[in-house]
C-alpha cells in the first residue's frame, strides 16, 4: 500500500504540473473541433455553452467545405508542393552539409554562418524581390512558385539541422571506406547518407511542415482558386467580406491540419531518438 501511495505521489508530482501546459496547448484544438460540429445558430447563440454542443451535433460545416468549395483541390496542391519542395530541399541540404562538415576549403566557416543568417532574414522581406523572380521565370500564380522559393527558407534551414548530425558521425567509419577504395561521393552514398537517415527523415518532417504551414508567399503568389494551398484557400474563400463562416473555418483547420498531426504523432518520436542515438550504434 505504501509503495503504490508513493508511486501515485510521485506520478502526481510529474505529471500534475504539466496539466496546465496540457490545457493551454488543447485548449484551440478543442475549441476548434467543437465549433465545427455546433449549428450555426448555437454558434451565434451567445447564451449557448461555448465547451458544449448542446444543440446536436450537425455535419453541414463538413459538407460544405468538401462539397462547395476547393478544400480537396487545395489539399492536393498543399501535398504537391510541400513534396516536391522538401525533396528538392533535402537533396542540396545533404550535399552542402556535407561538404560543410568534412571538406576543408576557403571560407567555409563563413559559409556556414552565411546560411544560418539566411534563414533568419524575416520571410516578409523577400516576397518583393521573390516576386520578380516568379514573373521572370514565368510562373506567377502557379504551384511551380512555391516548388521555386520555398527552398529559399528550406535549404538553410535542413543544412544546419543535418550539419548538426553529421558532426555527430564518427570520421573513423568514412577514413575506413576512403582507405578501402571508395571515392567521396561512394563514401557520401553508402556510408554516410544510411547512417545519417534519422537525421534526415527529421528534417524532411520539419521542412514539411514549413511548406505546409507557409501563408505569405502562398498568398501572394497564387490568387487563382484551383492554384491555391489550404492555409489561403480556407481563409480566403471561407471570409467573405466582414462575413465569417466560422462553422466551416474551424472545420477547414480541422481536416488541414490532420497530416501535420498524423505525421507527428507517428513519426517525431522515432526521427529525434535517432537524432540522438543513430549515430552512435555499432
Amino acid at each position: 500500500m505504501n509503495q503504490a501511495r508513493q508511486l501515485i505521489r510521485k506520478a502526481l508530482g510529474t505529471y500534475l504540473p504539466l496539466v496546465p501546459f496540457l490545457i493551454f496547448a488543447l485548449f484551440p484544438v478543442v475549441w476548434m473541433l467543437i465549433s465545427s460540429f455546433k449549428s450555426d445558430r448555437e454558434l451565434y447563440d451567445l447564451s449557448a455553452t461555448p465547451f458544449w454542443i448542446s444543440k446536436g451535433i450537425v455535419l453541414a460545416h463538413y459538407r460544405e467545405l468538401f462539397f462547395e468549395t476547393s478544400f480537396v483541390t487545395w489539399i492536393s496542391n498543399s501535398f504537391q508542393v510541400s513534396i516536391l519542395a522538401t525533396a528538392i530541399s533535402l537533396v542540396i541540404s545533404v550535399f552542402a552539409a556535407y561538404a560543410l562538415v568534412r571538406l576543408r576549403f576557403p571560407g567555409a566557416a563563413v559559409f556556414a554562418v552565411a546560411i544560418f543568417v539566411t534563414y533568419l532574414v524575416p520571410h516578409a522581406l523577400l516576397f518583393l524581390p521573390m516576386n520578380q523572380v516568379v514573373n521572370f521565370l514565368g510562373l506567377a500564380d502557379s504551384r511551380w512558385a512555391l516548388v521555386v522559393t520555398y527552398p529559399t527558407f528550406l535549404v538553410p534551414f535542413s543544412t544546419w539541422l543535418i550539419m548538426g548530425y553529421l558532426k555527430s558521425i564518427p570520421k573513423e567509419i568514412e577514413e575506413a571506406a576512403l582507405i578501402d577504395g571508395c571515392s567521396r561521393i561512394q563514401v557520401l552514398f553508402k556510408v554516410v547518407i544510411p547512417i545519417a537517415i534519422p537525421g534526415i527523415m527529421c528534417a524532411t518532417l520539419f521542412s514539411f511542415t514549413l511548406c505546409w504551414n507557409e501563408f505569405l508567399y502562398a498568398l501572394t503568389f497564387i490568387s487563382s482558386t484551383t492554384e491555391k494551398m489550404a492555409p489561403v484557400g480556407v481563409i480566403a474563400e471561407l471570409i467573405r467580406g466582414d462575413i465569417y463562416f466560422w462553422g466551416a473555418l474551424m472545420a477547414g483547420a480541422i481536416t488541414a491540419s490532420l497530416p501535420i498531426v498524423f505525421v507527428y504523432v507517428f513519426f517525431l518520436d522515432y526521427f529525434m531518438s535517432g537524432l540522438t542515438s543513430g549515430a552512435t550504434k555499432g
